[in-house]
């Protein structure tokens, strides 16, 4: 609901107040910032948000650039997400609604003003007009390699003109799966289900760089950021590191696991006793495992999503299911 507010009020933003094209110089009291907001409940919602905000008291301009709108009413929407298709749009919006948005759902949002001239800045906000229009502000997008926060990074590293190194360590050299799970924490259901579709490739080493798709990470990379002459990229800030939920245990996925091996035991005891065994379970629970394999082997051959693939971790449940069987087969 929130996504399809912002493209309405992107739309409203420019039919409304066509000054926004028209001024398209920034006064010497400009401020561009990126903005980095702490994760929602929702499994989406996560792994945090970054936008761009530009501030120009003298020109009564306070917007903020956001790279994460998608409408779920779009055509075919789920299907696409899951191909790995989905188009998401750059939107414009009033800062005072984006923030008071954050602030009702109990979201911090952090700021990190960018030690930028006033030449870059002026070409910054150019990119950013540019790029909203409605014939450049919708990309493909990319949960590793193209996504909200990716973006304001590689606009950044353009108008700055030059290398950008920092000292924040942070996850270089760990791998994706790794990395990936801290945010939807360690033995969740949500983490075992990522992890189940993520292939081999999830296990290599990300570069400095590479990790920056999270926004956490791009707001401390930049927190501790210089070009190679010295200069830092942001002139002041307001950051925290993003505070971590303890999964409670009847939500651990091994809970879970346990719990269903445990089932499987008794049913097979239980048909062990009246010597009949419940074709019914092993049909429905076969059904499951095909159909899993096959959303796998779709998301593996035909989706353009570049993690995923097979793993061990398909095989639990059914593993789990065979050896419990054992239990009538053997008596």
């Amino acid at each position: 609901m929130r996504n399809k507010l912002i493209i309405l009020l992107t739309l409203l933003l420019y039919s409304s107040t066509p000054q926004l094209l028209a001024q398209r110089q920034l006064s010497e009291d400009a401020q561009i910032s990126i903005l980095t907001c702490s994760p929602g409940k929702a499994l989406y919602e996560r792994f945090g948000h970054t936008a761009i905000r530009v501030k120009d008291p003298a020109a009564g301009l306070d917007v903020v650039f956001n790279y994460g709108c998608f409408s779920f009413e779009n055509e075919h929407f789920y299907y696409k997400f899951v191909k790995g298709e989905t188009y998401y749009m750059l939107g414009v919006e009033d800062a005072r609604s984006f923030f008071m948005t954050y602030y009702a759902e109990n979201r911090f949002v952090y700021e990190q003003e960018l030690n930028l001239t006033f030449s870059q800045q002026q070409e910054l906000f150019d990119k950013l007009i540019i790029n909203s229009q409605p014939e450049n502000r919708t990309y493909l997008y990319n949960f590793v390699f193209d996504n909200c926060a990716t973006r304001p990074y590689d606009l950044i590293k353009e108008v700055i003109g030059d290398t950008i190194i920092s000292d924040y360590e942070g996850y270089t050299g760990q791998s994706f799966r790794r990395f990936i799970r801290t945010y939807t924490g360690a033995g969740s259901w949500e983490a075992f289900g990522i992890n189940m579709i993520f292939g081999n490739r999830a296990d290599q080493a990300m570069s400095s760089e590479q990790r920056l798709f999270l926004p956490e990470e791009l707001m401390l990379y930049l927190s501790q950021a210089k070009t190679t002459n010295g200069i830092s990229v942001v002139r002041s800030q307001f950051i925290a590191p993003f505070s971590a939920n303890a999964v409670p245990w009847y939500k651990m996925a091994l809970f879970g696991i346990l719990f269903f091996a445990a089932i499987m035991i008794f049913i097979n005891i239980w048909d062990w006793h009246r010597n009949k065994w419940s074709w019914g379970v092993d049909l429905a629970l076969g059904i499951v495992y095909v159909l899993l394999f096959a959303i796998v082997i779709f998301l593996t051959y035909f989706s353009i999503h570049p993690l995923v693939g097979w793993n061990w971790r398909l095989f639990l449940f059914p593993l789990i299911h065979l050896c419990s069987r054992l239990i009538y087969i053997l008596r």
